[in-house]
């Protein structure tokens, strides 16, 4: 199990942040970047409204007959609802930028989904009556399920970054970094507001005095100034976004509230899987197989798959005293127990309920443990093992097939295993995350085990 922690972790971080950073940074996959039509630039204002620098950005658009798009922040737009409905008025494109300033890394996906986006999607759209479909991470950090974002959502980047956050720059050197990389298709990053995290509070007011230059300039050289939708207008006609279906406040309830999930026992009305659920269960099996092969965890049964073993070392700090006095100390060599998990996802989404679900594996571990004896007594890799062993939440029913059933010690790797097993059970269960949340303090990993001993006095034929 630790070998799966540090691992899943790496691949997990490399799956979740880099790959997208790499496919929507350096190739412009899945997002808007720079358009196409000549003659057209796009300025794209973040972080936004402020009660200071947007009143005097609009007047400058105003001046110079420029229309632009406005990426808020969903709690600036509830505190300032008469800028986000002057923006409007003004003939702007609103999107948005998430509820507050939090990176999407740092978030689980449920969480930018409901609480941030549709959030501010429902936030906007009570203030103007219209809701927006354009969407820009913090940061352009996206992680890799924001890509289902794109059934409601348009991703914006940009192509022409200014970093404008920072004083520093000053008016001069924005001015020229602007002017000098400014060209057809260009989609320029500002920020009208400087209280975000990592910028200065009055760089924007350097930033509006480099504006007003580079908007004379850009009219002096026919660029047309135009707002997202109209830049990318041949690829979004077709796109028709999804109206909220409550108003804000009921929005925000409903992403807060602890609505109980159905009993146990009660059966399970099975519907086909979302796209987003096919593709956690793609990716997850995925790196489940990459992690059979590369530890050589062998299924006792091709027939069976359910169960896999793998022979080691037991390394716990802490011995496992069995019920039936043998016990299981460090360096003891040990048979380590895998749930083969595509196998228990075809079983979970077959299973009418959550007893039959554990029911079917009870039964098909109980056929399983004669032919465990028959290698632990057969096969060379097994002489010296101890007996057998393994992490799991599915615990209960374990006992009367001889295990004992033992808590994890306290720490680190407790938690991150119940952290790992917790999105384990979302995947594999018939009800999926709505399991989550019945009898919570049920789903907590422990420690089975048998000795050898007891499986042969169990199971020998």
């Amino acid at each position: 199990m630790r070998e799966k922690l540090l691992y899943g972790g790496l691949i997990f971080l490399t799956v979740y942040m880099v790959t997208p950073w790499v496919l929507t940074r350096v190739f412009g996959i899945g997002v808007l970047r720079k358009g196409k039509r000549r003659g057209q630039i796009a300025f794209t204002f973040d972080d936004g409204p402020d009660p200071v620098y947007t009143p005097l950005l609009l007047e400058m658009l105003r001046k110079y007959n420029v229309k632009a798009t406005f990426f808020v922040l969903g709690s600036k737009a509830e505190c300032y609802p008469d800028l986000i409905r002057r923006i409007h008025q003004d003939g702007h494109l609103i999107g948005v930028h998430n509820y507050t300033h939090k990176s999407n890394w740092i978030m689980p996906p449920w969480t930018v989904f409901q609480k941030h986006v549709d959030r501010s999607s429902d936030i906007v759209e009570s203030i103007t009556g219209q809701r927006p479909i354009y969407y820009r991470p913090p940061w352009g950090i996206i992680n890799v399920f924001d890509f289902w974002l794109k059934r409601r959502y348009r991703i914006v980047l940009w192509s022409l970054m200014g970093r404008d956050w920072n004083r520093d720059i000053g008016k001069s050197k924005l001015r020229g970094k602007l002017l000098e990389r400014m060209q057809d298709g260009s989609v320029i990053l500002l920020h009208d507001s400087g209280d975000t995290f990592g910028a200065d509070a009055d760089a924007p007011f350097f930033m509006l005095q480099a504006l007003e230059d580079v908007l004379a300039e850009a009219a002096k050289r026919g660029l047309s100034c135009v707002r997202i939708d109209e830049m990318f207008e041949e690829r979004d006609n077709k796109f028709v976004p999804r109206r909220s279906p409550v108003a804000a406040e009921t929005a925000a309830a409903l992403s807060q509230s602890n609505i109980p999930a159905a009993p146990v026992s009660r059966s399970v009305v099975r519907s086909p899987l979302s796209t987003s659920k096919r593709a956690l269960v793609y990716v997850w099996m995925l790196w489940e197989r990459c992690f059979i092969r590369l530890f050589h965890i062998e299924a006792i049964d091709s027939n069976n798959p359910l169960l896999r073993l793998r022979v080691r070392e037991y390394s716990g700090s802490y011995p496992i005293l069995l019920e039936d006095g043998e016990s299981i100390q460090k360096g003891d060599r040990i048979a380590e127990l895998h749930l083969d998990n595509d196998m228990l996802f075809k079983i979970g989404h077959d299973s009418r309920t959550s007893v039959h679900l554990a029911i079917q594996i009870i039964r098909r571990v109980e056929q399983l443990m004669p032919q465990i004896l028959h290698l632990m007594q057969t096969d060379p890799a097994y002489k010296d093992v101890k007996g057998l062993y393994g992490i799991s939440m599915i615990h209960r029913g374990t006992k009367q097939l001889g295990f004992t059933v033992v808590d994890l010690p306290k720490g680190m790797f407790t938690k991150l295993t119940q952290w790992y097993l917790r999105i384990l059970m979302a995947v594999i269960h018939p009800q999926g995350k709505d399991r989550l949340k019945t009898k919570s303090e049920l789903l907590v990993p422990k420690i089975i085990a048998i000795s050898k001993k007891e499986l042969m006095n169990r199971y020998i034929a």
